[in-house]
């Protein structure tokens, strides 16, 4: 192409960089070795965490689930939280019989009993069955919970009693006479579910146990979802027989009907059963039940089809009677959290965003005395628990920029809020019972997860637990280039950036451009934190000299409510401008090249990649979609109504911005994937997709991997599909760098 002189991003972006980070303090000559994709998806760059922690009650003890691979063991050690050294063994796989591997444990109240589980199954994102034991720590007895695969055993009060799932029903195990009582009788698979959340509960509300004891272990509050009328989705799974199998279940499209969910309370002296009437709230969707510290009340969040009123009520299960606490409402929806706490006098803190951002709130026990214990323009984005000591209140926020996460504490009278991490990037905490310390794990865009013990009335760090230097010193022989992070101004918004340029970049050359996006409402892909296979795939690629550049748009989440919910009701239009503004304003740089500007995601990432090509066709000249929507129509209803309402009420907005609709506009390269076996993004999204292409006559290339899910993974495949994209890019956006003085010659 000719030769033309571009401006630079400097005079368009006033706040070109607000933060450098250089991954390894190190000359660029020592960075001499390449990453490879057999590293990245073999898990070369793996980090080191701290594996299924628990606070005991004296708050001066933890425990962790450690493996020992020479001894082939796994077990659960206690450490002191001082000294950081390994106090006792709670139990060794070694010792006991039936046991290969631990692969999760928890404490009954009084820590003198665990739940051991062993050989899970997954069945969805969330759920799983498998085969638990009963660990006495006093005796030393280990005990079979149930000859069957089960679902969510948990402990009661006492821990003389289990209750769990099984095939759709609930039962309880009494641990002394270990007699087992079936609770439930009409569960029945894809009609029937008691205690155990649906598919759609399950991947929207994020929750699977669908039961909770009370306080004194006398009652259990269950949901049951009766799916009969639910339309069913059937998937075929090739596996390796001769003849292909289908697996069916009950999946509700946008628009379709849902499980009737109800309330139900078992009591355990009667045996009886009782039905729990909330048709006077909005109780279209039950999604958390939750009792208080009084043994006989309920809590009960409802909401309302369009999710957008949220009713908190209060079941008396003396009366069954019931009483509305708080209602929250919004123009758009009302998010689903898990931040309600009730204090030993009932009263409870409840986040909302009513102030235009996400903040923390004490109700007295009546839902009356509201008081705002967090305050500004920013997010309160974890609630970590109150401590009845000290009257304080620990959180996660992003009050120190929309791309970190510090720790805080606030009085109960929402006075002297003090920051509690130190180091600027992303800070999470996991306290003790008794609040004293808290372990903060810290990341960011240089750092591997780093585990301190700090105290909790001033975040002083009191011992380091463990790091990733190892990993941190292994990657200085690898090429790897800074991560800018920036803000660039698009349609009225000072949006979040980061850049990621050639090791050896020249700004005397062009370079293709290749964006990566997620940009589902209330997301964030541009944070400070330390990345996953996905940062490693973008650094081979930048020092193979593409650009990359990731940018949160309109809404994404944790810059306020307004800017989240700007896209309610037109998923994929405002996003989707967003992206096209930003790929243009960097086509004007003088070292892009705005002929060779590509993007890709997964999930709606892939929605939103396959629309930027399409609408975008001037802009872009290539895009990867992986595991796609292609249609919101094909969507479950609790996310995509969330957002949308019913295609019966918003027909447009599923329509307009479909990418299906736009096929005709493809003109750039795409490559189109999917897992055969995805049961949350079907198949079916990708199948319309390419029906769609094949009768515009549009070229592109696509890929199925037979009985894979949504994240497409499991031997080579992941190997297989980034090798594929690679090519791809290589292929589609051509030799990585020209120099500019040969254009102009």
């Amino acid at each position: 192409m000719a030769y033309q002189k571009k401006e630079t991003l400097y005079k368009l972006l006033p706040k070109r960089l607000l933060l450098i980070f250089l991954v390894a303090i190190t000359s660029v000559s020592a960075q001499n070795k390449d990453i490879t994709l057999e590293e990245i998806t073999g898990g070369a760059f793996r980090t080191e965490h701290l594996s299924a922690l628990r606070s005991l009650n004296n708050g001066k003890e933890y425990s962790l689930q450690n493996y020992d691979k020479d001894a082939k063991s796994s077990t659960i050690d206690v450490y002191d939280y001082k000294n950081g050294k390994k106090v006792r063994t709670l139990v060794n796989s070694n010792d006991l019989d039936g046991i290969d591997y631990i692969i999760s444990y928890k404490f009954n109240k009084d820590e003198t009993k665990l739940l051991l589980a062993t050989k899970l199954k997954q069945i969805y994102r969330r759920s799983s069955v498998g085969t638990y034991y009963v660990y006495d720590l006093k005796t030393k007895d280990l005990s079979l919970l149930s000859e069957n695969q089960i679902q969510e055993p948990t402990f009661n009060h006492n821990g003389t009693k289990v209750a769990y799932g099984f095939e759709n029903n609930l039962y309880i195990k009494d641990l002394s006479s270990e007699a087992t009582k079936q609770i439930t009788n009409d569960g029945k698979i894809n009609s029937i579910i008691n205690g155990i959340t649906d598919w759609v509960y399950e991947e929207e509300f994020a929750f699977v146990r669908a039961f909770d004891w009370n306080k004194t272990g006398d009652k259990i509050a269950f949901l049951r979802f009766d799916e009969t009328n639910v339309p069913e989705y059937s998937m075929d799974i090739m596996g390796e027989a001769l003849y292909p199998t289908d697996q069916v279940f009950k999946y509700p499209k946008a628009g379709e009907e849902n499980a009737k969910v109800s309330l139900h309370i078992y009591d355990l002296a009667s045996g009886n059963t009782s039905d729990i009437d909330v048709s006077e709230y909005h109780n279209y969707y039950i999604p958390r039940i939750m009792w208080t510290e009084e043994a006989n009340l309920l809590s009960v969040q409802l909401i309302n089809r369009h999710q957008n009123i949220l009713d908190l009520v209060l079941v008396d299960v003396t009366n069954n009677s019931s009483s509305l606490l708080h209602q929250e409402k919004d123009d758009a929806y009302v998010d689903i959290k898990d931040d309600l706490t009730f204090l030993k006098n009932n009263s409870f803190i409840w986040s909302s965003e009513k102030s235009g951002w996400n903040h923390l709130y004490l109700y007295d026990k009546n839902g009356k005395n509201e008081k705002q214990l967090t305050k500004g323009d920013w997010e309160v984005t974890r609630y970590y628990g109150f401590d009845e000591n000290s009257g304080r209140i620990f959180y996660q926020s992003t009050k120190n920029g929309s791309i970190n996460r510090d720790v805080y504490t606030v009085s109960i009278q929402g006075t002297d809020n003090v920051r509690l991490s130190k180091s600027t990037g992303s800070n999470s905490a996991s306290f003790s019972s008794d609040f004293s310390c808290f372990i903060n794990t810290f990341s960011n865009a240089t750092t591997p997860y780093v585990y301190t013990l700090n105290d909790s009335k001033n975040g002083k760090e009191l011992r380091e637990i463990k790091n990733n230097n190892a990993l941190k010193d292994k990657l200085k022989a690898y090429k790897m280039s800074p991560k800018e992070y920036s803000t660039i101004s698009i349609n009225g918004n000072d949006l979040n950036m980061y850049m990621i340029k050639p090791l050896d970049f020249d700004e005397n050359k062009e370079y293709p451009l290749f964006m990566y996006q997620y940009s589902g409402p209330g997301s964030q892909s541009v944070s400070n934190k330390w990345g996953g296979s996905n940062d490693y795939w973008h650094q081979m690629l930048a020092q193979e000299g593409y650009i990359i550049v990731c940018v949160d748009g309109r809404g994404t989440g944790l810059k306020g409510r307004d800017f989240k919910k700007v896209t309610q009701l037109e998923l994929g239009k405002y996003e989707v401008e967003d992206q096209i503004a930003v790929a243009q304003k960097m086509g004007e740089l003088t070292y892009i090249d705005a002929n060779r500007i590509g993007i890709w995601g997964w999930s709606y990432g892939g929605f939103m990649s396959s629309n930027c090509l399409f609408q975008g066709n001037d802009t872009f000249s290539m895009a990867i979609a992986v595991a796609p929507v292609s249609s919101w129509r094909f969507y479950d209803t609790i996310y995509t109504e969330r957002y949308m309402q019913t295609p019966q009420e918003n027909a447009s907005g599923y329509d307009n911005n479909s990418p299906i609709s736009h096929v005709n506009e493809l003109e750039g390269d795409f490559l189109l994937v999917h897992g055969g076996a995805d049961d949350n993004v079907h198949l079916q999204n990708t199948l319309r997709l390419t029906e769609a292409l094949v009768q515009a006559n549009k070229q592109f290339d696509w890929a199925i991997y037979p009985d894979k899910n949504h994240g497409i993974y499991g031997g080579n495949t992941r190997n297989h599909l980034f090798s594929k994209m690679t090519k791809f890019i290589r292929e589609s956006l051509g030799e990585p760098t020209v120099i500019l003085e040969e254009i102009k010659n």
